[in-house]
């Protein structure tokens, strides 16, 4: 007769672990042997050598009786308590949430800072322009009969006091833009996205750029007249909160299906007469008055602005008549800088009593509108002017200053 019988026992072996032991008796013949089994090992010989107790394996069949296999075994068959599966539930939600996630560019996730005008003039006071003012030409040079009547007739000096602030404008205008300064990069990003209401970044080049007036798909090609001087007047257009209302409209009249020009150009070209008007010294009693050159320039920017953007929206005028409605802006700005200023000062302050500007427009008509409205009515000009050139249109008058 064969058999086997196996008697379990559970006892707390050392430091109270639990020890299974199993006494197994198997009968053959009429002969029995016992063997005691501890947690699946059999003791070698169930002695013990030097302290130390030897463990045979058994075969996974014996195995197979031991407790803790079968729970191992049983696994995912065993019924889980709630909270084992809720755990599992949640782990396994958030597994998957992190498999759906898509990487972001560094760039899409922190657009650039927007940059304030003053914070880009400070980088220009900061920064070594040594090369650039050795060519600058901040005053006309006169000679025989000219020198004398502007000595005599002319405006004022302007004070020796102002006279390194002008010639930093004058080195800024000389300034291109330069793809490795972080602030020039700013600048443009700040232009777009102010004028756009959007809030990422744009690519720096791409056809994008004609969306707000560029001409092509490289903003610093427009700038050969008036370098980083014309973006820093676009800027404090956009970013002084008094005048961009003002801005947002001519970007507005800008885009008009009929009435379109290309904005940032035209900025651009409202920088050259303010430019000129400074080389000229026609704003040398203003800048005196006021102790400022940079603040003077910057109004006398918008002024002109303004000024175009009245007579091109009340006048109905398009893109053919860019080239002389320019130079009337141009000549007009120049013969009368404190009444253009004045104007705009007027202009802000009936926006701010919420009177609409254009009704004080029609009331207070500019000299000279009358008959540029005749030459309106009369008919256009015949010949259609190619707006990309109106920034080098060649000076008319005996020591007009030549673009930088």
């Amino acid at each position: 007769m064969e058999g086997v019988v196996a008697v379990t026992l559970h006892t707390e072996g050392l430091k109270s672990f639990p020890h299974e032991c199993k006494h197994t008796e198997v009968i053959t013949n009429g002969n029995s042997k016992c063997t005691t089994i501890q947690n699946g090992w059999v003791p070698a010989n169930g002695i013990k050598e030097n302290g130390n107790l030897y463990l045979n394996p058994v075969p996974i069949s014996a195995l197979k009786q031991n407790g803790l296999l079968q729970s191992l075994a049983a696994g995912g068959n065993e019924p889980k308590t709630e909270e084992v599966s809720l755990e599992v539930e949640r782990a396994q939600e958030e597994w998957d949430a992190l498999e759906s996630i898509q990487p972001v560019l560094a760039e899409d996730q922190a657009p650039s800072p927007l940059i304030s005008f003053n914070e880009a003039l400070q980088h220009f006071q900061t920064t070594d322009l040594g090369d650039l003012l050795k060519g600058i030409q901040p005053t006309i040079h006169r000679t025989g009969l000219a020198a004398i009547s502007h000595f005599l007739f002319g405006p004022p000096r302007l004070h020796k006091d102002l006279v390194e602030e002008r010639d930093l404008v004058f080195a800024i205008a000389q300034c291109s833009l330069d793809n490795g300064q972080s602030v020039h990069m700013r600048v443009l990003q700040t232009i777009y996205r102010k004028l756009t209401c959007t809030r990422a970044d744009s690519p720096r080049y791409g056809p994008h750029w004609e969306n707000v007036g560029f001409q092509g798909s490289d903003p610093a090609t427009d700038l050969r007249g008036t370098g980083f001087l014309g973006l820093m007047h676009t800027l404090y257009f956009v970013m002084d909160p008094e005048i961009l209302p003002l801005a947002r409209d001519i970007f507005k009249l800008s885009q008009h299906h009929v009435q379109n020009f290309p904005f940032s150009v035209m900025s651009i070209n409202m920088t050259r007469i303010a430019l000129h008007a400074l080389r000229e010294e026609v704003l040398s009693k203003e800048c005196n008055r006021r102790q400022q050159v940079v603040a003077v320039l910057n109004d006398f920017y918008v002024a002109t602005f303004l000024h175009l953007y009245q007579l091109w929206k009340s006048q109905r005028k398009t893109i053919s008549d860019s080239g002389h409605v320019l130079k009337e802006v141009e000549l007009f700005a120049k013969k009368n800088p404190k009444l253009i200023l004045k104007r705009l000062e007027g202009y802000l302050r009936e926006r701010r009593a919420g009177t609409s500007p254009d009704t004080l427009s029609q009331r207070n008509p500019l000299p000279g509108d009358t008959g540029s409205q005749a030459r309106s009515q009369g008919g256009k000009e015949g010949k259609e002017m190619n707006f990309t050139g109106v920034c080098e249109l060649p000076p008319e008058m005996e020591g007009e200053a030549r673009l930088i």
